[in-house]
């Protein structure tokens, strides 16, 4: 996906360069890395919100809906979301509450503890789910990734995630 104003040169190899001439040592390609992760999620991004936007989904609303689809048919505790997509619990409800408006998840209490709150997803919201899905799926298979490139970035990230204390 070439920007409009692509460069005849990649500007974060020149700037690991740039780092490496004016001191940086070592950390210069550790800093290429964090910058090309992050121009990289730019990218993603906004594929992804393309995907997304004709089903009228952000992909916060996306993730919740795709994790209660996976969901046993009495729904997951609210709580439990936001440990699964790893977000604040006012991000769920916010997410829920949106999700719940458009008739794709319904709130109910849970059977046996009082305190806690089940979201489920409706008949209506899995079948946005499987078409988003399959929107999602569409751009991911133009990435320039084979199998076994996605499998290598994913486990050098996911040695980054486990470092950072994402995960045991």
């Amino acid at each position: 996906m070439a920007s409009s104003g692509s460069l005849p040169f990649d500007p974060i190899e020149e700037a690991q360069r740039q780092w490496t001439d004016h001191g940086w040592g070592a950390q210069a390609g550790a800093m290429a890395v964090v910058t090309s992760i992050m121009r990289v999620e730019q990218f993603l991004l906004a594929r992804v919100d393309e995907a997304l936007r004709p089903f009228g989904l952000t992909f916060a609303r996306y993730e919740a809906l795709a994790l209660l689809s996976f969901a046993k048919p009495g729904g997951l505790p609210m709580g439990k979301v936001g440990q699964r997509l790893q977000v604040h619990p006012a991000s769920v409800t916010n997410a829920i509450d949106r999700l719940e408006a458009g008739g794709l998840v319904r709130r109910r209490p849970h059977p046996t503890d009082g305190r806690t709150t089940l979201a489920q997803i409706t008949p209506k919201g899995r079948r946005l789910a499987e078409k988003a899905t399959a929107g999602l799926n569409a751009v991911f298979a133009g990435l320039e990734l084979d199998e076994g490139d996605a499998t290598e970035l994913f486990n050098l990230l996911r040695k980054l995630r486990r470092a950072e204390g994402d995960f045991a």
